[in-house]
């Protein structure tokens, strides 16, 4: 088990470092160097462990040196780009997870998609108040940029944690390496963020180290080739990723496990991280029969357990505690629990993420300077 490191080596540590690195009063704790330009390279599923496995595929990203970041918990993209919006723990922004409970309804929320059953609203601002480190620092004078599709542009995750930053859509590979360098050269001090997700997409579908993972790894590496080398001086571009991947080889189908769904009103979160939300006075019974059904399979806790030993970050919020489910089952090895008349495509994928395993939680951190 991989507790994430919150506080000097998790990417909750990332976002108020690079603005500390451009001047601004904010935490540096991981030490980043001056800059008068950053750009973050933001690769959905590019784990520190799978960029490692395929130097060939990936030349110039094998040599640039850099360190070892944790994602935070779960390891899924709407915590992680929740962590680096709000410089925050997911304990302290409450995106603790990809399907959620939401406290007094009965519902599941999809926190990626931003989905909710008819008649249920979930507003992105109370949904996720905390200001985000793009408001801070469009305060502090500099105007953040966000080169991404256009498809994302006001989404509701957009809204909750991307607040602040100047879209620039762009849908290419070629077309977002043209929008940052323009980004960059626009403003000194300059803060650009570039997003590209079909690794992840590719990985999901088809494996990680599968054909179409490997094109999809030659393509970020070229990117990130490109962005280092049309850099203006003065500028510092930083590689991350929002967590790996495993490829499932066991997978449960917890819908056709009596064990696991009795006493159960909601199964939430994703198939590597499991928020099992129980029915009143079954809490006890459920925890039971996961830890018994799951065992040597994955690591079954209490809501409690989860929140006391920093799975979330050193504290939760109160508000957010509801959220979390009453049990919390986190599979490793290459189990995933799968859902397929509720999460029909998730049961379907090959690659998952979400875990507390080093191939999940453990995401590069790699530097270019000029």
């Amino acid at each position: 088990m991989i507790v994430p490191g919150y506080g000097g080596g998790s990417l909750a540590d990332l976002p108020g470092s690079l603005l500390a690195a451009l001047g601004l009063r904010e935490p540096n704790a991981l030490a980043l160097e001056p800059a008068d330009r950053v750009c973050l390279f933001l690769v959905d599923g590019l784990g520190a462990e799978l960029l490692r496995a395929h130097p060939g595929h990936a030349p110039f990203l094998s040599e640039v040196a850099g360190r070892t970041l944790t994602a935070g918990f779960p390891s899924t993209t709407v915590t992680s780009l929740s962590s680096l919006g709000t410089g925050l723990t997911p304990g302290e922004h409450g995106m603790v997870g990809l399907m959620l409970a939401v406290p007094g309804t009965g519902h599941l929320f999809n926190c990626l998609r931003w989905t909710a059953p008819d008649g249920l609203v979930v507003d992105p601002e109370q949904w996720q108040p905390a200001a985000t480190v793009y408001e801070r620092a469009a305060r502090a004078g500099v105007q953040p940029v966000y080169v991404a599709p256009a498809e994302f542009e006001g989404t509701g995750l957009t809204r909750a944690v991307y607040r602040g930053v100047r879209h620039a859509p762009a849908e290419s590979a070629d077309e977002r390496v043209a929008r940052a360098h323009a980004a960059l050269r626009e403003s000194r001090p300059a803060h650009v963020t570039v997003y590209y997700g079909d690794l992840d997409a590719a990985g999901h579908m088809t494996g990680w180290g599968s054909d179409e993972w490997l094109e999809q790894l030659s393509i970020v590496d070229d990117m990130a080739r490109r962005l280092a080398e049309g850099l203006p001086p003065g500028s510092a571009l930083y590689v991350t990723a929002d967590h790996g991947m495993v490829n499932a080889t066991d997978k449960i189908d917890a819908e056709s496990t009596p064990e696991l769904m009795e006493g159960v009103a909601l199964l939430g979160g994703e198939a590597r991280a499991r928020h099992v939300y129980t029915r009143p006075g079954a809490a006890k019974q459920v925890l039971e029969a996961w830890r018994e059904t799951l065992r040597d399979k994955a690591w079954v806790v209490s809501r409690q357990e989860a929140v006391d030993s920093g799975w979330f970050g050193p504290r939760v919020r109160d508000a957010w505690l509801e959220r979390i489910g009453d049990v919390v089952a986190v599979p490793y090895g290459g189990v995933a629990v799968t859902a397929p008349s509720r999460h029909p495509i998730e049961a379907r994928f090959i690659g998952y993420h979400g875990s507390l395993t080093a191939a999940e939680q453990h995401v590069p951190l790699l530097e270019v300077r000029t």
